[in-house]
């Protein structure tokens, strides 16, 4: 309602009646979800709504429905408070923006299509939604369109989520052959029947459920931004603050995410696949991790700190531990919404600069948002007692407990993600507040800290990026708690148990202990070595490694050399030069066009009123025709008239001939 609008009526309602409308549609939306987290979570409730019946062509049907259950009211108190909260922000940060009432009816309609993916009962309803919310983050991230880097940003988006798309739509089509269904409630019913089944997959024998998860799992690559489909995530910082934040901490990102929650009933019965999928998370966390700790653009640092997290969440679902990556989801949807917004607050007092290294001695001018951002900081890094120590460390110990490769893999590798995530950390909250500053004259003239209607919208995110975790814990991974009933698939795999309670010592603390090491090593670095790291950067045994770093690992230039260049070469040499310049223009409409054109003005020639050229034509081609018949007698056979044609050419002949001759001399003497 707040999209429709907000984006038909904009201009009538001006851009504070289309702020107040949206906003307060999406508060509504907010105390609606938290009726149904009562109802459904709390009180175990689920409920079914069948609304009408969308396709029924015979074999195949399918209905708009919603389900709720208590992961779908989860994902609505978390969708709609950190909207809730960024359409508040958005009021103020976009004042003087004119286009301010068809930002407001984006935001509202990102957040129509991630509850249209939360609350679906099929797949079908859900690609839907998961359609809507990529079409939504184009028309976010390219807001700004007169900017040719917003424009390269949600091309780039659109493209690299349409790849994932391909397999997630490949996906759907292989549960409907499958399982004669796009139901939620008949797969996974039906799920256990099929498994180590093979079916025929491109003239390959393949595992039925580990292909459709597979296939499924791509799109949450693309859609997570996963290692490999991961490159739009940090592009997407082109767009508006209150963009960044919404697909970052709650939206878009969480999705494939959340479709693999969803569809933990299917993949428990896959163990091929969620071993992929538990060794990707993993690959992401660290590569993000290590990315991030060389960017010096404010929103990118964040950027990669949120690739690093989902990496977290997808290898928390490849151990089959469900219920932890929901509950990191939700504790990483606050503090780094908390994170995006203070970015924003930094950014618009520093007129629109985002380098952390134009930035400095903010500490004094922004306390308010350097305490704001402190605490994100220190929930995403898992400090204790925060939110994220509650969630990140308990995926980590869950996959200490995982004694399989899978296990030990993630493990390790998410331990140097938390060593890295610690440091880059400290580096952006020294680079941004407590370096010197370098910033320009102009940039911090008019510095001041945020609104009061962005420190409303800021409180409550830190309040949950303090206490959500403390909370929710015991609700959330409690040993038997009945809280998921049947949302979530619990085995004798998934069931949690107290094994991570009684760790050792070392690996138990392990993370903390890489935490605390990355922060400090930060602390000396930038604030007592900063020369002597700047020296050691280009040292040649160093500087491959801070080249590879910083290049983030090389996947967009191999992008661009193997897909994007190699794409265009093959356009304009194969499409344009062959095509278009040679085949359709010399041999189609246009070659065509220009035949009969030349053919046209040749025998225009030949319309010159004299009488002699006339009768040698008329002569030669008779003569023409009789040659033909002559060289050629089986044509004669196969066709009687035309033999007797020819024989009454050849008997004429000779008259013609001398009308000819005569007719020719009479011109002359008249000429």
């Amino acid at each position: 309602m707040g999209s429709i609008l907000g984006g038909l009526f904009g201009r009538f309602l001006g851009p504070k009646g289309a702020s107040i409308i949206t906003t307060g549609c999406l508060f509504t939306s907010l105390f609606l979800s938290c009726i149904a987290f009562y109802e459904v979570g709390l009180c175990g409730c689920p409920t079914h709504i069948k609304l009408i019946s969308w396709f029924d062509s015979e074999t195949f049907i399918a209905d708009w429905g919603f389900q709720f259950d208590a992961l779908t009211c989860c994902m609505l108190i978390v969708v709609t408070l950190v909207s809730s909260l960024v359409h508040l922000f958005s009021i103020d940060y976009m004042a003087y923006d004119p286009h301010r009432p068809r930002f407001m009816a984006y935001l509202s309609l990102f957040t129509f299509c991630m509850l249209m993916l939360i609350s679906a009962d099929n797949f079908l309803q859900l690609f839907f939604g998961w359609e809507g919310v990529g079409l939504c983050s184009f028309l976010l991230i390219n807001f700004w369109y007169s900017r040719i880097s917003a424009n390269r940003a949600a091309l780039k988006a659109f493209v690299m989520n349409r790849v994932g798309d391909w397999g997630f739509g490949l996906g759907i089509i292989a549960c409907y052959v499958v399982f004669k269904s796009v139901e939620f409630e008949t797969i996974f019913a039906l799920a256990p029947l099929y498994a180590n089944q093979t079916f025929s997959f491109f003239n390959y024998e393949v595992d039925q459920l580990t292909c459709i998860c597979l296939l499924l799992f791509i799109g949450a690559v693309g859609k997570s931004s996963q290692i490999g489909l991961h490159t739009w995530l940090p592009d997407a910082m082109e767009g508006p603050t209150p963009v960044s934040a919404l697909i970052h901490a709650a939206t878009m990102v969480t999705a494939g995410i959340y479709m693999i929650l969803r569809c933990s009933p299917l993949f428990e019965f896959a163990p091929r696949a969620l071993m992929v999928i538990a060794f990707m998370g993993a690959a992401t966390a660290f590569f993000a991790a290590t990315t991030g700790l060389l960017q010096n653009d404010l929103k990118k640092v964040i950027a990669y700190s949120t690739c690093s997290q989902l990496g977290y969440m997808a290898f928390a679902c490849g151990l089959s531990k469900y219920t932890v990556s929901f509950f990191h989801l939700a504790n990483h949807a606050f503090f780094k919404a908390l994170l995006f917004l203070s970015a924003g607050c930094v950014i618009h007092a520093m007129a629109d600069e985002q380098e952390m290294r134009r930035m400095g001695g903010l500490l004094s001018s922004l306390p308010f948002t350097y305490a704001m951002m402190l605490l994100g900081s220190l929930a995403l890094m898992g400090t204790p007692f925060l939110s994220g120590f509650y969630s990140k460390d308990a995926i980590l110990e869950y996959a200490a407990v995982h004694y399989i490769v899978s296990g030990s893999f993630t493990f390790w590798l998410g331990v140097m993600a938390a060593f890295c995530t610690s440091f880059y950390s400290f580096r952006l909250a020294y680079l941004t507040f407590l370096n010197n500053t370098n910033a320009y004259k102009q940039s911090i003239e008019h510095i001041h800290d945020p609104a009061p209607l962005v420190i409303c919208a800021l409180l409550p995110l830190a309040l949950g990026s303090m206490w959500s975790g403390y909370l929710g814990a015991d609700l959330f991974l409690g040993v038997g708690t009945p809280f998921w009933g049947n949302a979530l698939f619990f085995g004798w795999t998934t069931t949690l148990t107290l094994e991570p309670h009684f760790l050792a010592f070392p690996i138990k603390f392990l993370p903390l202990i890489f935490t605390v090491l990355g922060g400090f090593l930060a602390f000396l670095a930038y604030m007592f070595l900063n020369n002597v790291i700047f020296t050691l950067l280009f040292h040649p045994y160093v500087q491959p490694v801070f080249a590879f770093l910083n290049k983030k690992w090389y996947f967009d230039k191999v992008y661009d050399e193997i897909f994007l260049i190699q794409t265009m070469l093959f356009g304009r040499n194969v499409t344009f030069r062959l095509l278009d310049q040679f085949v359709f223009e010399q041999f189609g409409p246009e070659g065509i066009r220009a035949t009969l054109l030349k053919v046209s003005r040749s025998t225009k020639d030949l319309q010159n009123g004299f009488v002699p050229n006339y009768a040698a034509l008329f002569f030669y081609g008779l003569l023409g025709l009789i040659i033909v018949l002559v060289v050629f007698p089986k044509m004669v056979l196969l066709s009687p008239a035309l033999g007797i044609f020819s024989n009454s050419l050849v008997q004429i002949l000779p008259v013609l001939s001398v009308l000819f001759v005569f007719s020719w001399v009479f011109a002359r003497k008249e000429a």
